[in-house]
């Protein structure tokens, strides 16, 4: 039976419902934008208009893979970050909006009209790399990621986007910089998420990447590594901010401190979990 836009959609919410943690009429609208291209206000100001059976039972395969859990962002291949629309594969990171906090303290240590060098370790699709070059064309952000299929994603972003100040290397974190690189900056989102973590198999997580999620049984293995290494390749006086669980600031603050660092402090997310850390190289 022909749908027009306005019976698609409340069909299309009123089985997405039933999956947990989602938000049925704004996915629905989601999906029906991605197949017809359009922007939400299209639906809105075109209720009416029908659907014709191609496009109808197209939606009802996205709407079929979203309720088998498949994430929105892998099924549109996009995810919007820091007003930025970038592309996202089930080889990389779903980019969250929290994550923003990082990019946010990241700009508030760069001088004013100062060339900085940054660099955004195990960068995914690029997302944190993308928004600090977006608002600082002149400092060189240099973005690594261990996996290649990750960083092709992140350079496509990249390119699309049109910065010309970014700079990729393949590699696990340092190990992907050459070892006289020195940085005003280093930043990551590593993995963080223990390995038996139950949150592992639930909600989007299921779908991403496993080895961009976990590290170790307390979730701690790879930020370890990028503090112990992180004295030498920051400038004096340079930063190390690093994203982190809701209950691991206290564990990554002592780390940062046996690692020599000064300045040390957690920053809290807008549920006011403690999910950034930050620590200086003294000068």
């Amino acid at each position: 039976m022909p749908k027009n836009i306005k019976q698609a959609l409340e069909e299309a919410a009123s089985s997405l419902s039933a999956h947990p943690d989602s938000s049925p009429q704004l996915e629905a609208a989601v999906l029906l934008c991605h197949l017809l291209e359009k922007p939400r206000s299209h639906l809105y100001t075109w209720p009416e208009k029908m659907l014709d059976s191609a496009q109808y039972q197209a939606y009802q395969a996205l709407l079929q893979r979203r309720s088998r859990g498949e994430p929105i962002a892998y099924i549109t291949g996009r995810r919007e970050f820091w007003s930025l629309e970038l592309e996202v594969t089930p080889e990389t990171l779903i980019p969250r909006p929290d994550t923003e906090l990082l990019v946010e303290l990241a700009l508030t240590h760069l001088p004013q009209k100062s060339h900085c060098r940054i660099a955004d370790l195990g960068t995914g699709c690029g997302a944190i790399a993308l928004a600090i070059a977006s608002e600082r064309p002149d400092c060189a952000v240099h973005a690594t990621d261990r996996s290649s299929a990750a960083l092709a994603v992140a350079r496509k972003n990249g390119e699309r986007l049109g910065f010309n100040n970014l700079h990729f290397h393949l590699g696990s974190w340092f190990e992907a910089l050459p070892a006289d690189d020195r940085f005003r900056l280093i930043l990551s989102n590593p993995p963080y998420i223990p390995e038996e973590d139950p949150h592992l198999t639930q909600g989007d997580l299921s779908s991403e990447p496993r080895e961009a999620l976990a590290a170790g049984s307390d979730g701690l293995n790879d930020i370890r590594v990028i503090v112990s290494e992180a004295h030498c390749h920051l400038q004096p006086g340079g930063w190390l901010l690093l994203e982190h669980g809701f209950d691991q600031a206290d564990a990554v603050r002592l780390l940062l401190q046996e690692a020599g660092l000064t300045e040390i402090q957690s920053h809290r997310d807008l549920a006011g979990h403690e999910r950034i850390t930050e620590g200086r190289l003294t000068q």
